[in-house]
């Protein structure tokens, strides 16, 4: 008698950079349903961003990224980007937030990269920082950045950001809308 041991479910983020902006539009709907057929568990979209939480037992991210980007573009005829992590992960990285969670003149912001020599890179090319307008600190995976309210595409970090150059392995998202990730 042989016995195969299955194995255990992970919740994913997967987090889409640049749709529903600058004319590529993808329906929370629509974007579950994709999902849904490939298969995953548990599919839940968060805000119309381009956030998905979901479980598998794959285990490989590399394939797995690809294997969703794939479909993406399929499906929504866009060149589809994502950053994908477990939801512990995030949590952690949301965990090591090193500035105010709350201040009623800035805000929060996590960059997420697949390609940790992009963020080294941003944060080389983004040099010294003037903390009187925002502030940039690398982490563990992850970048940690804070500005003034309203002005998240208008600082010279938000401008580095914005390049073509990362527009493949980099993401952001508010603090906020990551804590909706890791509560969901």
């Amino acid at each position: 008698m042989t016995s195969t041991k299955k194995q255990a479910l992970t919740r994913h983020v997967a987090l889409l950079r640049g749709v529903n902006v600058n004319g590529i539009a993808v329906k929370s709907a629509d974007l579950k349903a994709l999902f849904v057929e490939l298969g995953f568990g548990a599919v839940r979209t968060v805000l119309a961003s381009g956030n998905v939480l979901f479980d598998t037992d794959e285990s490989d991210a590399s394939t797995l990224r690809t294997r969703i980007e794939q479909a993406l573009c399929k499906r929504f005829g866009y060149d589809a980007w994502i950053v994908l992590l477990t939801q512990k992960t995030v949590a952690d990285m949301a965990a090591g937030y090193p500035f105010e969670r709350i201040d009623e003149e800035r805000h929060p912001y996590l960059v997420f990269g697949s390609d940790a020599t992009m963020l080294d890179e941003i944060i080389e090319k983004a040099g010294a920082v003037d903390a009187r307008l925002e502030r940039l600190k690398r982490g563990k995976g992850v970048l940690y950045w804070e500005c003034p309210r309203g002005e998240s595409t208008d600082t010279p970090v938000a401008k580095l950001l914005a390049k073509t150059r990362y527009k493949s392995s980099t993401t952001t998202r508010n603090l906020r809308t990551v804590e909706k990730l890791i509560a969901g």
